[in-house]
């Protein structure tokens, strides 16, 4: 554990860490700094975030061909996996491709969580600052001339819960956003439709989580979360709307 943590903090934490004291020397803001940074990040990751949005776009509108295989074949598992499998080749889909890009801005983002936290608690101190980082000596945490980032906003913590219903509104799309609504709503005799449950609890579970977070840790955290739910609302209505235009023809199962 501690070589992975050397290695999280040498290769994530530090050149993070190090970006945002850099950032802060040239626009003494810790708000900006962090809105800046953010934007930055999320610029780096745009191959991997745009894979992630893709697959699971990709992964919703099979859901219906492969609810078709397992309603087809309910009563043998085996010929169940093995059709949904041969469907997975067919359209040329690797249902685990989107999980590495997930991992590896998870692991960023938890980097960039803490860098933020650092920047709001920075007291000079010289450990991990680069030689040719000049050390600011002390960090303003008044953003923007009125915003304390190490204090607690319900303001900041509301919009970031309202973005984050809203971006996930967008990933699931008019006709899933109705089955979310709506999960227990099916015909006698069906079994319950697992999958219209988790994407309810996506819709409405995920910006409680956001709104609750936003509200224990100090303004900076929210803030990043806004920032970064801003650049995927646009990157994914830029990629819906480009896969909307162009979109592959699914390979029913036979």
């Amino acid at each position: 554990m501690g070589f992975i943590t050397h290695l999280f903090t040498l290769f994530i934490y530090q050149p993070l860490y190090n970006g945002l004291i850099e950032i802060y020397n040239i626009i003494p803001d810790l708000g900006w700094a962090i809105i800046i940074l953010t934007i930055i990040i999320r610029v780096l990751l745009l191959p991997l975030s745009k894979k992630s949005i893709e697959s699971q776009k990709k992964m919703q509108e099979i859901q219906p061909e492969l609810k078709k295989i397992q309603k087809k074949y309910k009563d043998d598992k085996q010929e169940q996996g093995k059709k949904v499998m041969e469907f997975y080749k067919k359209n040329k889909i690797n249902p685990a491709s989107g999980c590495l890009p997930l991992i590896i801005q998870l692991i960023i983002l938890i980097g960039l969580y803490r860098v933020f936290m650092a920047g709001v608690a920075f007291n000079g101190e010289t450990e991990l600052l680069y030689s040719f980082i000049q050390n600011p000596g002390e960090i303003n945490p008044i953003a923007f001339g009125f915003l304390d980032m190490t204090a607690r906003s319900i303001p900041l913590a509301i919009v970031a819960a309202a973005l984050q219903f809203w971006q996930t509104k967008m990933m699931l799309g008019k006709k899933k956003e109705e089955e979310a609504k709506n999960p227990v709503k099916k015909e006698k005799g069906k079994e319950p439709d697992f999958s219209s449950i988790m994407q309810q609890q996506m819709l409405y579970v995920m910006p409680g989580v956001t709104f609750f977070i936003g509200l224990t840790f100090p303004a900076a955290l929210p803030l990043y979360w806004i920032v970064t739910t801003i650049f995927m609302i646009v990157q994914q209505h830029v990629i819906l709307n480009k896969e909307k235009k162009d979109k592959p023809l699914i390979k029913s199962a036979k």
